[in-house]
């Protein structure tokens, strides 16, 4: 029953770090990477779609970005949506081709994507602390039902609780290194 409850625990604390790190490759750092549009959502055939379902998105120089859209008729929309997706891009279009060239980052720039990265950590957090407390119950319900003994509930509990802090100084971790990708000069 406790291996049970661990492996959970710990497989949905590692979804909480691989999250985190998605949700962290989208955050600029000074060097192109098509996943900088990974979350950019377009308003396209009366839905909203991800632009990596709508259009092949390259990486031509190290400050370059090329969008293609597969229907040259949702152009406008695909430039709109990278627009308005607060990135701090401005795509240029020819007609068949969008270019984004990347700005180089300000001092100021580069404090906004740290606190943005910040608040992501933060968020994973959350997460983590949720999933603790998911277990927590499910071992309380446990010695409520006389499944398990006080004794065990409490050694699980700290054991739960180590678990937890290696994930959020991982988070740490993950953050720090982030934060010197962007603060780099």
């Amino acid at each position: 029953m406790a291996d049970a409850l661990f492996a959970l625990l710990d497989e949905r604390m590692k979804k909480c770090l691989a999250a985190l790190k998605e949700e962290l490759s989208t955050v600029r750092t000074g060097r192109a990477s098509g996943n900088l549009l990974d979350h950019v959502m377009v308003d396209v055939y009366g839905s909203l779609m991800p632009l990596n379902q709508l259009a092949s998105i390259n990486v031509p120089e190290s400050r370059m970005l090329t969008v293609q859209p597969w229907d040259k008729k949702s152009m406008k929309a695909v430039e709109k949506a990278i627009r308005e997706a607060d990135l701090g891009l401005n795509p240029l279009s020819d007609g068949t081709l969008l270019r984004i060239p990347l700005p180089e980052l300000t001092e100021e720039r580069r404090k906004s994507l740290v606190k943005l990265v910040h608040k992501y950590g933060e968020q994973a957090k959350v997460a983590l602390r949720n999933v603790r407390r998911d277990i927590l119950e499910q071992m309380k319900k446990m010695e409520k039902n006389k499944e398990i003994s006080k004794d065990d509930l409490h050694a699980w509990e700290k054991k739960v609780q180590e678990q937890t802090d290696l994930s959020i100084k991982d988070v740490d971790e993950i953050l720090s290194h982030k934060e010197v990708d962007i603060l780099q000069i």
